[in-house]
């Protein structure tokens, strides 16, 4: 693979991520509403766009398994770590919908029984 393959594919991971970031965030924001089925929407649209940028992550590891010779790249390290990131960000908030729904609920069955 030439370097400035491996930059491409390390530019479309970073794109891709950060795309995921992006609606990972919306759906932080849809949390604070109390709006679950919105933050559930904007993290599937977060895991989609990881999907992709982990599938050119792993379509470069599989080239140089299969002999590619690639040179070591900066750009590329941080495009893994930026995926690698991201995708925990999107795991912390698929549990933080979880946990507020859980929570709300709560509150909605308390405040019943309290009026």
């Amino acid at each position: 693979m030439t370097s400035e393959e491996v930059a491409q594919d390390a530019m479309q991971i970073i794109l891709h991520a950060g795309e995921a970031r992006k609606h990972c965030t919306d759906a932080l924001k849809d949390i604070e509403k109390s709006d679950f089925a919105g933050a559930k929407e904007k993290m599937k649209l977060a895991n989609a766009e990881i999907v992709i940028a982990h599938r050119v992550q792993t379509n470069c590891i599989q080239k140089e398994t299969e002999g590619a010779k690639g040179e070591y790249s900066v750009l590329f390290a941080h495009a893994q770590d930026t995926l690698m990131t991201i995708y925990s960000e999107i795991n912390i908030a698929k549990r933080l919908i979880d946990i507020f729904e859980s929570v709300n609920h709560r509150l909605t069955q308390l405040e019943m029984i309290n009026k």
